[in-house]
């Protein structure tokens, strides 16, 4: 069993990657480039960060953890071209990151690992290509369809952007501490624009899928969006009915929707 310089942090929800193995398989599905710039959010020991500062032009690596700094850099410390920046990856300026990334790859926290992605899709406009590890859970919901238990507002915001390139599932005993989920490997490639302002657009989504159990003009009127009356002629002109709920939409009605509300 590897031993770790390290006690994980439970409150940060800390797994380790290390195995290298699966290293090489997220740089299968992300293409990576000698010409790539990276972005990697949580590091952690640098498993990953050393394996992608061999292969593309600069690592732009985000850390919440400053304790883990003396492990990461030990580990990169042949590295000439990893930027290592301390801070929230949630609240930290990154779409300023100079040269900008042109790719995310990452195991990301798994706490925050979904609000990551949904912010990354309009807060990073460089980012084209993602490949980043997720809990099994959350990496099915990312490309699930319409009328599935997995569809959800990520769903939605994640279709009407990018198509799936790649998944591979990932061992527990990739990491240190195992983890108590499976995970996977999940890559994904910006291919679309929404044809309305992102941030009304993911308003309405969330909105939308707030109170699953209700009708969507419900779940609409209730979070502020729109009263029902309005929210129900909007469907109308989707040609869906006024008890339709919100899992019963494909991606592209949604943003049909967005237009008809903002």
């Amino acid at each position: 069993m590897t031993r770790l310089p390290v006690t994980p942090n439970r409150d940060l929800g800390q797994h380790f990657l290390v195995d290298e193995n699966i290293v090489a398989v997220a740089g299968r599905l992300a293409e990576l480039d000698p010409d790539d710039v990276v972005l990697e959010i949580g590091p952690g020991l640098g498993v990953l960060t050393d394996f992608l500062a061999e292969r593309v032009r600069l690592v732009h690596a985000v850390e919440l953890d400053r304790s883990l700094e003396p492990h990461l850099r030990e580990r990169i410390s042949e590295r000439e071209n990893v930027e290592i920046l301390f801070g929230d990856a949630l609240t930290l300026p990154l779409h300023e990151l100079d040269p900008p990334p042109g790719k995310l790859v990452a195991n990301l926290p798994y706490q925050v690992a979904t609000p990551l992605v949904v912010e990354s899709l309009d807060g990073l406009p460089t980012v084209d290509v993602w490949c980043v590890m997720v809990q099994r859970e959350v990496a099915d919901r990312y490309f699930a369809e319409p009328r599935t238990k997995s569809y959800g507002a990520v769903s939605v915001l994640l279709q009407l952007t990018a198509e799936r390139t790649g998944f591979h599932p990932v061992a527990r005993t990739v990491f240190r501490p195992a983890p108590n989920v499976d995970s996977a490997l999940v890559a994904f490639e910006r291919r679309r624009s929404w044809g309305v302002e992102y941030e009304p657009l993911k308003r309405v989504v969330q909105g939308a899928f707030a109170h699953r159990r209700k009708t969507l003009a419900n779940s609409l009127e209730l979070v502020g969006l729109a009263d029902r009356a309005r929210a129900v002629a909007a469907l109308a002109e989707l040609g869906q009915p006024a008890s339709v709920r919100a899992e019963a939409l494909a991606p592209e009605e949604f943003a049909l929707l967005a237009q008809a509300l903002v």
